[in-house]
């Protein structure tokens, strides 16, 4: 297998060219693991990027009954990448769920592709500022909004007034005026002695009505249609947002677990 094209379905990697990714290729290296094997745990001191060749890895929070699995990788998929750059321990914990062959490339082979291809270079951090670029503008941005109200803004008189002639056709009132106007006609039919219009006529009126309803009833439907889209949509960039949110609540949890352990063990030592 290519291992270049991998690393081209990595965000990361994803703008260099075709012979710089063979170049950085040349770094990754195999291993293996066993179900329930750990890859690194958190705390451990960073360096690597991994990518699921073969199995299963989960990504964990946490130790014992408080660990929180935050995502499950399968084949194609990679981790800890971040550490590549900046070397810092680990913010959670990789295990295995079956067995599984990683590919992992290490933050030695990634210093020597720079100082080789410093074009390179500029393009991963191109990548990186536009990913962090993309997360500000979401996590700063109003994503819950009224798509309803921003929706009927944009309506024109003739919707407006499909609308209505819909939200009357599917109320109490029309029936009540529907079954009035029949009784009345019905009654003026039977008793008045002078000339009345005939049942045949309000079986046109009837037919009339009936066919002219039908469309501006599918026209208000359609327009129902189009705002739950709205509406599912703004509710898929808020669940992100939320999601966004969380895991970065997540990862500064467990740096803070991490420098609290850090602290007890200086506190230890002081005390001794």
């Amino acid at each position: 297998m290519d291992r270049s094209h991998l690393l081209a379905n990595i965000s990361l990697f994803e703008s260099l060219t075709r012979e710089e990714l063979v170049a950085l290729s040349q770094g990754l290296e195999e291993k293996s693991l066993e179900s329930g094997q750990t890859v690194f745990k958190q705390g451990d001191q960073g360096g690597e990027m991994y990518i699921v060749m073969d199995g299963a890895v989960d990504i964990s929070v946490g130790a014992g009954r408080d660990a929180i699995t935050v995502a499950s990788l399968f084949p194609g998929q990679y981790f800890g990448e971040l550490s590549l750059f900046d070397g810092m321990p680990r913010s959670a914990t990789a295990t295995a769920t079956k067995p599984t062959h990683l590919l992992w490339l290490g933050r030695d082979d990634l210093v020597k592709f720079i100082d080789a291809d410093p074009e390179g270079a500029m393009r991963i951090l191109s990548e990186m500022s536009n990913r962090m670029r993309k997360t500000n503008e979401l996590m700063s941005s109003q994503v819950s909004r009224n798509v309803v109200l921003e929706h009927e803004e944009q309506l024109t008189f003739g919707e407006r007034i499909a609308d209505k002639v819909a939200a009357f056709g599917g109320s109490w009132a029309f029936i009540g005026c529907f079954f009035a106007v029949i009784a009345v006609w019905l009654l003026s039919n039977i008793f008045l002695p002078y000339d009345r219009p005939g049942f045949m006529l309000l079986n046109l009126v009837l037919a009339v009505l009936a066919a002219g309803q039908a469309p501006v009833i599918m026209m208000s439907q359609n327009r129902q249609e189009t705002k739950s889209k709205l509406l599912a949509e703004n509710d898929y960039q808020v669940n992100l947002k939320n999601e966004l949110g969380i895991t970065n609540l997540q990862r500064g949890h467990a740096e803070l677990l991490q420098r609290l352990a850090l602290i007890e063990k200086h506190v230890e030592r002081l005390a001794r």
